[in-house]
């Protein structure tokens, strides 16, 4: 599966468009909150735990988006958009959307 955030694929011709695709992901009931509160685990100015718990947010979203690609049959995601939203100040939201495509094969 090829996934690029571009409307087209260099070198690839699309054949059929299957339409929108999306995955989404919240992370923790309390995470902006306990952000603030454990200022200890920020070394350098980056919040390693964070960081993680945010980019397994991100896998997650993608991959629901992926799965919901192959179902349709494409064996690419073109214009993919990844979005970040506070949910009530206490949850973040991680939404992955694209127009899942077959490509001709090369």
């Amino acid at each position: 599966m090829q996934i690029v955030t571009t409307d087209s694929i260099e070198g690839k011709r699309i054949v059929a468009y299957k339409g929108i695709v999306s995955g989404d992901a919240i992370v923790g009931a309390n995470f902006v909150k306990d952000f603030f509160a454990k200022v200890t685990d920020v070394l350098g100015g980056r919040a390693g735990g964070y960081e993680k718990a945010l980019r397994g947010a991100k896998d997650h979203a993608m991959n629901d988006m992926i799965e919901q690609a192959q179902e349709t049959g494409a064996n690419a995601i073109i214009g993919v958009d990844l979005d970040y939203e506070s949910i009530g100040g206490s949850m973040l939201m991680v939404s992955a959307n694209g127009t899942a495509v077959v490509l001709e094969d090369a």
